[in-house]
C-alpha cells in the first residue's frame, strides 16, 4: 500500500496536507467533524517531535466561502491541544520566514493553498512538481504527509507534486478513509451486502451501481435517484414540478442506464413504496401507486424504512451513499435517520459515505462509534467505490 506516519521516524521538518474544507456562514468558517479527525494526525506528529507545517485549503476562487484559514488554525488548535500559529502567506517570504523560526513541537499554518496560482490547474504529478511553488517549499522539510483523502480525486500541486520529490507518507484520515472505501473490493464478507443509495446526484449514484456488479446483493434506493428509478418503472414520479430543476434533466441524462439496470438487476434493487410530501405544516405519506406528482417528493415513507430495515438487519455489510430524504426538515428525516439508526444497531460492517449523509448522524445526535466508519470524503468515496484512480493515492503509492 503506502508507508504511514508511524515509518517516519522522530524531530523531521514535515509539511502536511489537510481537507479543512468548511462551511463558512456571514464569513464565519463553522466547525465540522474534519478538525476533530485530522487533529489526530497533526498531535501524533507534534508529539514526535517534529516541525508541523500544516497546508490546507478553503472554498474556490469567486465562491463565498473562499475565505482565509485564519480562522482554521484557532479550530484546529482546539482539538490539537496546542497552540497553531498563522501566517498570510503560501510560499513568499513571510511564509519560509515562519517555516524556518519552528521549533520542534511546534506547528504553523499556511494560508489557503488555493490562493496560489499554481495550486488549482490539474496537472500531472511530475507537472506540479516542476512548479515554483513546490520548488520553492519542498527543500524546507524533510518529509510530506498526505492526510487528505477526501480531496485525492483531484491533481493539485499540494496533493501529488510534493510526494514527486520528497518521501512521502499517509496521515492517520488518509489510511482509515482508503481501508474503509476500497473494502467492497478489498474485503469479503460473511453474508449479503447492501448498498443504500440516494441523494440529489443521481449520475453519481448510477456510475456506483454501474461499477459494482457481483458484490453487492442488494440496492436500497432513495432521494432524486430512488424517483428516477420509480419513473422507470412506470409511477407517475421523477420529474420536476413548479420551480424545480432536480429531476428532468438527469433523467434525460441517465433514462437508458437506469432502465438498463432495472432490466439486468431488478431482483436486487429496491424501490420505495411509499413517499412523504408536506401538506401545509404536516408530513402526509402515500403509496407510490396512488401519486400523482403535483408538488415536492421530499422522502420515502415509513413503509419503506421498515422494508429497508429488514434487508438491513440481514445483512453482513452495508454502504450508505446519500441521503433518502431532505433530512434537513425533520419532518423529512425518517428516511435517512430511521435507516442510520437499523444500521447503528445492527450487527455488521457499515461504512456511511458523502457529507450530507454524515452530516445527518450529527445533526439527529446518532454516535459515530456505531459504524464501523464514517467518511468525510464525497467525490473520493464515489470514485473509491466505482473503481477510478484517485491521484493523491496513487503517488502515495508510487
Amino acid at each position: 500500500m503506502f508507508q504511514t506516519i508511524d515509518d517516519i521516524g522522530s524531530g523531521k521538518r514535515v509539511l502536511v496536507r489537510l481537507d479543512l474544507n468548511s462551511p463558512v456562514e456571514d464569513g464565519i468558517v463553522k466547525d465540522n467533524r474534519r478538525f476533530a479527525r485530522h487533529a489526530r494526525t497533526v498531535r501524533e506528529l507534534v508529539a514526535a517531535g517534529h516541525r508541523v507545517v500544516v497546508m490546507a485549503h478553503q472554498g474556490r476562487p469567486g465562491r463565498d466561502t473562499f475565505v482565509s484559514l485564519d480562522q482554521h488554525a484557532d479550530l484546529l488548535a482546539e482539538y490539537v491541544e496546542t497552540p497553531i500559529a498563522f501566517v498570510d502567506d503560501v510560499h513568499g517570504e513571510a511564509a519560509l520566514d515562519a517555516i524556518r523560526s519552528l521549533d520542534a513541537g511546534e506547528v504553523l499554518m499556511l494560508e489557503n493553498v488555493r490562493m496560489c496560482d499554481d495550486e488549482l490547474p490539474e496537472q500531472p504529478p511530475a507537472a506540479h512538481a516542476d512548479s515554483e511553488f513546490v520548488r520553492t517549499l519542498a527543500p524546507e522539510f524533510d518529509c510530506y504527509v498526505d492526510d487528505a483523502y477526501s480531496v485525492a480525486h483531484r491533481s493539485h500541486a499540494s496533493i501529488v507534486g510534493f510526494p514527486c520529490v520528497l518521501p512521502a507518507y499517509a496521515g492517520r484520515v488518509m489510511v482509515a478513509e482508503y481501508e474503509a472505501n476500497t473494502s467492497i473490493a478489498n474485503r469479503e464478507f460473511d453474508g449479503p451486502v447492501t448498498m443504500v443509495l440516494g441523494g440529489a446526484k443521481a449520475t453519481d449514484v448510477i456510475d456506483v451501481m454501474s461499477a459494482l456488479d457481483d458484490e453487492i446483493d442488494h440496492y436500497l434506493l432513495g432521494g432524486i435517484v430512488g424517483e428516477l428509478f420509480l419513473r422507470a418503472a412506470g409511477h407517475d414520479v421523477g420529474y420536476d414540478v413548479g420551480d424545480g430543476e432536480l429531476y428532468d434533466h438527469q433523467w434525460a441524462d441517465n433514462e437508458g442506464r437506469i432502465r438498463e439496470l432495472l432490466a439486468d438487476r431488478g431482483d436486487r434493487i429496491t424501490l420505495p413504496t411509499d413517499l412523504a410530501y408536506e401538506d401545509g405544516d404536516d408530513r402526509t405519506e402515500i403509496p407510490v401507486d396512488g401519486v400523482v406528482k403535483e408538488r415536492p417528493l421530499l422522502d420515502v415513507g415509513s413503509r419503506t424504512v421498515e422494508r429497508y430495515g429488514d434487508v438491513i438487519e440481514d445483512s453482513a455489510a452495508v454502504f450508505v451513499k446519500g441521503a433518502l430524504g431532505v433530512f434537513e426538515d425533520e419532518r423529512f428525516a425518517d428516511g435517512t435517520v430511521g435507516i442510520l439508526e437499523t444500521i447503528a444497531t445492527t450487527d455488521c460492517f457499515s461504512v456511511i459515505g458523502g457529507g450530507d449523509t454524515s452530516r445527518a448522524i450529527e445533526l439527529y445526535g446518532l454516535d459515530e462509534d456505531y459504524f464501523s466508519h464514517v467518511s468525510i470524503a464525497g467525490g473520493a468515496y464515489v470514485r473509491a467505490l466505482t473503481g477510478q484512480p484517485l491521484p493523491g493515492v496513487e503517488v502515495l503509492v508510487e
